[in-house]
């Protein structure tokens, strides 16, 4: 279904700002800034992440390949890492992924996918050899373990969208489900639980750790991929006792009523203990940590149960955040993970889904807010909180398409 056919303004803000975003030496006049995330190879905040959104436009007729060309070569500037720190969002396995979409599209790049893609394959093996001596341990796992950013749940994302039928991801998708069995825990805390802060460190206000239910960090985008895989229509053993696992834990911690549910973004121990979240706790309505994400998780748990009051929750839940203007205004930014790019985005996919016409009313009036912030400052290029995803989610809703392989697999998204 498309939900967006009548959306001119945000495909020509989309082309505007491409157009802008063309040239890396215009973008980047004095050099890339510093940083990790600004590294070539990096999904967030280097080319990695701006040829996406250029492979995407020529995918769909809207953009020209020799873009798309010189970005990935760009992005592929300089050694790649296929070491411990890689992971989606950078180094071998975001050139992967980014490559993969190139590809499914052009030949041009089959040769070089294959070379992403097995160092990919070995950066995965490593890290399930390594989560699963930490399970027979018994101990609880670190952030960069599992996550969707650091860890095997976006490497997980990236099989199941390259080659879902493939060893290695019903490997990943077997640890995925693994992660959620019991451990030994008196206080009956959740196997993810984490015995850091938020920021995956230490820290004196979380002498317990936390628990952690959004899509960046969380459990929240574990719940997305394996759903995703049960949908697609993998047999992996204990798949579904993981989903409904994850489902009673964010059962529990389910705040608000039945037409405006919401979950925290993550508890401590003491509020773990307490059985307490004060309503002021309330995340925004981003990606990250709100109820873009967790919606649309949660949406996607239950189309793979068959749960349709799961669903019905998930998008009243949704819902009530784009008709809120309290939450709105809590919501300046633009991009995709911690701004209104991202509550585009995740209810595009909620309402083409299933076909809400109520959710799709609603992203009309968030587009236009979009494209106003937008219209006002200049803003970073960079995919993750810049421009890129900006552009990115409004060609999606301006033309009502993302054919798969879909570019928002690395949000857990689809």
């Amino acid at each position: 279904m498309t939900t967006t056919a009548a959306a001119p303004g945000a495909l020509a803000t989309s082309d505007r700002l491409a157009r802008a975003l063309a040239d890396p030496s215009t973008v980047w006049p004095d050099g890339r800034p510093d940083g990790v995330r600004a590294w070539p190879q990096s999904l967030g905040g280097g080319a990695a992440g701006l040829a996406l959104l250029h492979i995407e436009r020529a995918r769909t007729g809207h953009g020209d390949w020799d873009t798309v060309h010189t970005w990935l070569a760009t992005a592929a500037a300089g050694e790649v890492s296929a070491a411990s720190n890689a992971n989606l969002f950078l180094g071998a396995p975001a050139l992967a992924f980014v490559t993969h979409r190139a590809a499914s599209a052009s030949n041009r790049y089959q040769r070089a996918l294959e070379r992403l893609d097995a160092a990919t394959l070995a950066v995965t093996l490593n890290r399930l050899a390594e989560a699963h001596q930490r399970i027979d341990r018994a101990e609880r796992p670190p952030m960069n373990e599992f996550d969707l950013i650091q860890g095997l749940t976006g490497l997980g994302a990236y099989h199941l969208s390259r080659h879902p039928h493939h060893e290695i991801t019903r490997d990943v998708l077997t640890y995925l489900a693994r992660l959620t069995d019991p451990l030994p825990d008196p206080a009956g805390l959740p196997p993810w639980w984490m015995n850091v802060s938020p920021s995956g460190r230490p820290h004196a206000d979380y002498p317990g750790g936390h628990g952690n239910f959004g899509l960046a960090h969380g459990i929240g985008s574990t719940l997305s991929v394996l759903s995703l895989g049960l949908l697609r229509g993998l047999t992996v053993p204990r798949v579904v006792d993981a989903i409904e696992r994850i489902c009673t834990w964010t059962d529990q911690w389910r705040q608000g009523d039945q037409t405006a549910p919401w979950w925290p973004g993550y508890i401590s121990a003491q509020q773990a203990t307490a059985y307490h979240v004060h309503p002021s706790l309330r995340p925004r309505p981003s990606w990250c940590y709100g109820v873009s994400g967790s919606a649309r998780a949660q949406q996607l748990a239950g189309l793979a149960l068959r749960n349709t009051a799961r669903v019905q929750a998930a998008e009243n839940a949704i819902l009530a955040a784009l008709r809120d203007p309290l939450l709105q205004d809590k919501l300046p930014e633009i991009g995709l993970c911690h701004g209104m790019a991202g509550l585009l985005q995740a209810g595009w996919r909620m309402a083409t889904e299933t076909g809400s016409t109520a959710i799709a009313t609603e992203l009309h009036r968030l587009a236009d807010r979009l494209i106003t912030a937008l219209d006002q400052n200049d803003r970073d290029p960079e995919l993750l909180d810049g421009v890129a995803g900006a552009a990115l989610a409004l060609h999606t809703f301006g033309t009502g398409r993302a054919p798969a392989p879909h570019w928002d697999t690395f949000l857990a998204l689809a």
